[in-house]
């Protein structure tokens, strides 16, 4: 199964990180490029455990609807968020919150796979990878400049 890990440092607290993290409202923000819209479930606010968020964006330019599910919460340094429906085979992503010299280290350890077996397995190589990786590292970019910023109430 295809994985990304990325590490982000933030000039921030690790309880703000997690928050803005779980933010419906800042994911928004950060995905505004795909249409992104949260259509059912927790549409806005802090999103916790057990709760599910239905997503609909365009990727690939064809309009997707993805519903995940928080499965594991730590506040403030870990929760996982788990597909419960669209088009991945599954997914699950690991959200980690470190504090250290004076910063918080984000990790982000996302676990996916695709459908239809081989085809899928040669759109995770020649594609799919890269895709998520961009959409996660803009996330957290976003997430970085909102935390390290008094743009965002605590």
């Amino acid at each position: 199964m295809p994985s990304i890990e990325l590490l982000t440092e933030i000039n921030a607290p690790a309880k703000r990180c997690f928050d803005l993290a779980r933010s419906i409202d800042l994911h928004l923000i950060s995905t505004k490029h795909t249409g992104e819209r949260a259509i059912a479930g927790t549409t806005t606010g802090l999103i916790g455990l057990d709760e599910t968020v239905t997503w609909r964006a365009k990727h690939f330019f064809i309009w997707q609807t993805l519903t995940s599910k928080i499965v594991e919460f730590k506040s403030p340094h870990f929760f996982a968020d788990e597909m419960v429906k669209g088009a991945f085979k599954n997914f699950r992503h690991e959200h980690y919150f470190f504090y250290m010299d004076d910063k918080t280290v984000m990790k982000d350890v996302f676990m996916f796979e695709s459908p239809f077996w081989i085809l899928g397995n040669l759109f995770n190589l020649i594609t799919l990878k890269a895709y998520m990786t961009s959409l996660l590292k803009q996330r957290n970019l976003v997430i970085k400049q909102v935390a390290e910023s008094d743009k965002w109430p605590s």
